[in-house]
């Protein structure tokens, strides 16, 4: 970890080198880093607990349910979270949150050491883990234009993209390796471990030695946001989602694959258990499939730095991503399974990260926190309620079949509102 630090605070100009220029900025390198390190540990959390809950459960509905606990807080309160983002300072926020983090796991990894874990306390502590993420999530979206400027936007959108999708690569490799050799509670103490490196991250930004452009009038229009109610500030950044088409299509289009299509990875370790039948390793290799399909369409993002017709990206890819899920949901080969999951890595990576960049540049600041909260609401707060619709169907019919109604479901969403809002791909 030191040595980690020690680079960022090297001499390389990262401005020449398109894929890193965002990069450049000293607080976003700190913020970058500390995210890489304390992500791979959360994808070591996710993957550790699914096969948790199947271990413990046998039972592809209890999957959905502590999925449907981990998202229901940030589908109640991403909206309060997001005014939070917009009238606290986000570092405080974040450092905050990181400390809840660690602690939740710390706590989760000790039931587990103790041996009274059961399927009720790993809900109750999903359901804490998601009230700290809807704090957390809208603060670290809306974060990045007070560590970057305006243009280098899209690359640390994307940069940030490849940092998670970097994680749920090596992630949950390591976690499938660590549960066959060491047992499932050392993935949960070695996730409280990497919260650290994201809090000394932020403890060594300094946010108003250099001012941007972005943080400029900070203090004012945090004033003015104080004198508000938490309820008008909640209806102005809605209706400000409202009264702009463009964003609250693509608000929509997130929310249709975040509810009928992002539920499939709850469900992995049925697949690897049950139906391609290669253990906690082979869960591990269909996350890291997905994730590294994620990576290669976040650094493809990252060497384009900006450039126009955003909107037909984002449709293309909002397209893929159901087509090579509902290829997946059929498979019962391995290999096929690994390429169909890098293609939806790869079409929700782009579809996400181009709706992120397009909000981020195109909301004003003093509702940008909201926005994004909005977004966050959407893009993982839908997925909980998409969790619970897909677990139920499973215990009715089987996973493979419920993974495929939600494929063809978020297919024909996508279809149908591109066309009738085709000004989308003009963006």
């Amino acid at each position: 970890m030191c040595l980690g630090f020690r680079i960022l605070n090297s001499g390389f100009n990262f401005k020449k080198c398109l894929v890193f220029s965002a990069l450049a900025y000293k607080n976003f390198r700190l913020f970058w880093f500390g995210q890489l390190v304390s992500l791979t540990g959360s994808w070591m959390h996710s993957t550790a607990q699914g096969w948790l809950v199947l271990k413990l459960t046998d039972s592809p509905f209890y999957l959905g349910l502590v999925g449907t606990a981990g998202g229901l807080p940030i589908l109640l309160f991403s909206l309060a979270g997001g005014v939070a983002a917009d009238r606290f300072q986000k570092k405080n926020i974040l450092l905050t949150t990181q400390i809840m983090f660690t602690l939740l796991s710390l706590t989760l990894a000790i039931l587990i050491t103790t041996g009274v874990i059961n399927v009720w306390y790993i809900l109750l502590l999903a359901l804490f883990i998601g009230l700290v993420g809807a704090f957390d999530l809208p603060a670290k979206q809306s974060f990045i234009l007070e560590m970057v400027e305006k243009e280098s936007v899209l690359n640390a959108v994307a940069l940030n993209s490849a940092a998670f999708n970097g994680a749920r690569i090596i992630g949950p490799t390591i976690a499938g390796f660590i549960i066959g050799s060491f047992g499932l509670a050392v993935c949960f103490y070695i996730n409280a471990l990497t919260f650290i490196a994201l809090i000394l991250s932020l403890l060594k930004m300094r946010l108003d030695a250099e001012p941007t452009p972005s943080t400029k009038g900070y203090s004012n229009i945090t004033k003015e946001l104080n004198e508000k109610s938490l309820i008008s500030d909640l209806k102005e950044g809605i209706r400000y989602i409202l009264n702009e088409p463009k964003i609250c299509t693509i608000i929509i289009l997130v929310a249709i694959t975040s509810l009928l299509g992002f539920p499939y990875i709850t469900f992995l370790p049925v697949y690897a258990r049950d139906i391609l039948q290669t253990g906690p390793t082979g869960l591990g290799i269909l996350m890291s499939s997905a994730g590294a399909g994620a990576f290669t369409g976040a650094i493809s993002l990252a060497l384009r730095k900006d450039f126009k017709r955003k909107g037909l990206l984002f449709a293309v890819s909002g397209i893929t991503f159901p087509v090579a899920l509902l290829i997946f949901s059929h498979s019962t080969l391995p290999p096929l399974s690994y390429v169909m999951l890098f293609l939806a890595g790869l079409g929700a990576v782009s579809q996400l990260a181009t709706a992120n960049s397009i909000l981020q540049i195109t909301a004003p600041q003093r509702l940008r926190g909201r926005v994004m909260s909005v977004f966050t609401l959407m893009f993982l707060g839908m997925a909980t309620i998409g969790n619970f619709i897909v677990g139920s169907i499973a215990h009715h019919i089987g996973t493979r079949g419920a993974v495929a109604i939600g494929a063809v479901l978020c297919l024909s969403g996508v279809i149908l509102l591109l066309w009738k809002k085709p000004e989308v791909l003009k963006i």
